[in-house]
């Protein structure tokens, strides 16, 4: 495919951690990092509960909100969630389908598809997370879990926002402090750009924004910068240290 100019994006996924007070702290720590840090997209995804004072530290800077997890409904009698249409106007990106959604709360490709589609249509943009597993990779089966994973969640949507992030996350990477390595990493990254460009096209593909998820930190980020199709990074516990995520944001603003 054609090498285009994609804008790179990290983003920073705290899970549920810290106390109000420290995620203050790291949202200050944050923005004085990273303020006018314009040559890449960062987004900071924190727990619900913090998601006001995030948007009011960052009002007015470069770093941009995300969140975690939606509802695929706009509204209801559903306890506990949050819609794509609440969140407009407040946040910018919605992690869609993470490895934890699907196997800690049963999430299936279905569901994922359906909050996608909330969140194309609230115009939000979305993260979608997919990757396989130990077990799929062994056997041969990433390249089918990945096709399964991406045309089962693109059901019924006719367009893709342009420079969608998709976030390739080997879910025996996760958290574990194992790595994938970047050339397992960019052979993925192409897999995914070739089964966008046969679900849309090849300008669609070319323009999509692929991040690599899976115990990212400022240590390794430098290897996967350098390869062509990975634009960045969703960082999990890297990003609860504000020098070690600005590190891994100035990494990817000059890998390329």
């Amino acid at each position: 495919m054609v090498n285009v100019n994609r804008t790179p994006i990290i983003g920073g996924n705290w899970k549920m951690h810290h106390t109000r007070a420290l995620a203050r702290e790291l949202l200050s720590s944050l923005r004085a990092a990273l303020e006018e840090f314009n040559q890449i997209d960062v987004v900071i995804c924190p727990p619900a509960p913090w998601l006001g004072d995030a948007i009011d530290t960052l009002e007015s800077s470069s770093i941009l909100v995300g969140v975690q997890n939606v509802h695929s409904a706009s509204e209801g009698a559903f306890t506990g969630e949050q819609s794509a249409a609440m969140l407009v106007g407040s946040v910018d990106y919605v992690i869609v389908g993470h490895s934890e959604r699907r196997l800690m709360f049963g999430e299936t490709d279905r569901q994922v598809n359906e909050k996608l589609r909330s969140v194309i249509d609230a115009g939000l943009e979305p993260i979608l997370a997919i990757g396989e597993s130990q077990d799929e990779r062994e056997s041969g089966e990433t390249e089918n879990v990945l096709r399964r994973q991406l045309f089962t969640g693109f059901d019924s949507i006719k367009m893709l926002p342009t420079g969608m992030v998709i976030a390739y996350e080997p879910v025996w990477a996760i958290g574990t402090g194992m790595s994938a390595s970047p050339e397992m990493v960019q052979m993925a990254a192409v897999t995914v750009r070739n089964l966008v460009a046969e679900r849309f096209d090849e300008i669609t593909a070319n323009s999509i924004r692929i991040q690599y998820g899976g115990s990212v930190n400022s240590t390794n980020a430098s290897e996967f910068a350098e390869q062509p199709d990975i634009d960045g990074a969703l960082v999990g516990g890297a990003s609860l240290n504000a020098d070690d995520f600005s590190a891994i944001c100035e990494i990817f603003a000059h890998g390329r």
